[in-house]
């Protein structure tokens, strides 16, 4: 995904929603999917770390806006407050950095699909750190086949020639950084008894805060305005990180959070239609077929034990 917050938890929803989910699931892979066109965009016009930290800037006063009409309050406690700003740090601030860095030198087509490997990378990282959380042979060969994927997007047998291996490393790291931050969420947040809009709103606004530091130190401040590049950062973090979090546990609340999670799964075919439709991208056979294996991998990662 491109975007997460500090609980998995289900909520229950009050009263139903007037949209029916099915639409609201729709909407919220069309956002995230045609969120790695909005970072191409930006990173047109402006420093990856500026267009991250406006992403931010953008989707914490949404979230603020939430808080505000469901009279929310920011959580309480310096350690609740410590381990919102790690949070923060792996679950905002880092990935949406490294893919804004990743995007100067390859395709949004491939950033979507390096995004897809985030439940991969999450099996290995929760067998370590999740005692109770053991492989099945099903999800161990979805491990296998997952990666097999990645390998195929990449054109391992041509020796990974035309791509870019340091910003698919960072793409790669991106996907990465999510887990592990799930996993620390998981360790230290959970059953704090805050609602999942306090946490969030928190967490984002942490996460502007470490951008707002280091990003006049290594980016500066933009010389110069771009109109469309703004409106795409404005886009990525009203739409893709503010509206996107409040859709998502809308989602599940109604439907629990197995149904909510496939999302992922729709996001890498979303950005790579819109890279070659929108950015006029082009991909070799390998992109699509690897696709479909990476996101065959992952589906078969997610399946429990019993189910």
């Amino acid at each position: 995904m491109t975007t997460a917050t500090v609980t998995e938890a289900p909520v229950r929803a009050s009263r139903r929603p007037a949209l029916d989910w099915r639409l609201r699931f729709g909407v919220l892979s069309l956002i995230w999917g045609f969120s790695f066109l909005l970072i191409k965009v930006g990173t047109e016009a402006y420093a990856p770390f500026q267009v991250t930290l406006g992403r931010l800037v953008f989707g914490t006063l949404v979230l603020a806006a939430a808080m505000v009409v469901k009279r929310e309050r920011f959580p309480r406690g310096v350690r609740t407050w410590g381990h919102l700003a790690v949070a923060g740090l792996l679950l905002n601030a880092l990935p949406f950095s490294l893919f804004a860095y990743a995007e100067l030198t390859i395709p949004s087509t491939l950033a979507g699909i390096c995004n897809a490997t985030s439940p991969l990378w999450g099996m290995v990282l929760s067998l370590v750190a999740l005692s109770e959380d053991r492989p099945t042979r099903v999800r161990v060969a979805g491990l296998g086949l997952g990666f097999l994927g990645v390998l195929t997007v990449l054109g391992a047998w041509q020796g990974f020639s035309g791509l870019d291996a340091r910003g698919t490393a960072m793409a790669l790291l991106a996907s990465l950084s999510y887990p592990v931050g799930w996993i620390y969420v998981r360790r230290t947040l959970a059953g704090v008894g805050y609602s999942h809009i306090s946490l969030t709103g928190a967490q984002l606004l942490l996460a502007t805060l470490q951008l707002a530091v280091v990003t006049p130190l290594f980016a500066g401040i933009p010389t110069h305005i771009e109109v469309l590049p703004l409106l795409a950062v404005a886009g990525l973090g009203a739409l893709g990180t503010g509206l996107a979090v409040l859709l998502q546990y809308g989602l599940v609340a109604e439907v629990g959070p197995t149904t909510a999670q496939m999302v992922t799964y729709f996001i890498p075919v979303i950005a790579t239609g819109a890279g070659i439709a929108v950015l006029g991208e082009s991909v070799s056979w390998s992109t699509p077929v690897g696709a479909v294996v990476v996101l065959a991998g992952a589906a078969l990662t997610q399946v429990r034990r019993g189910a």
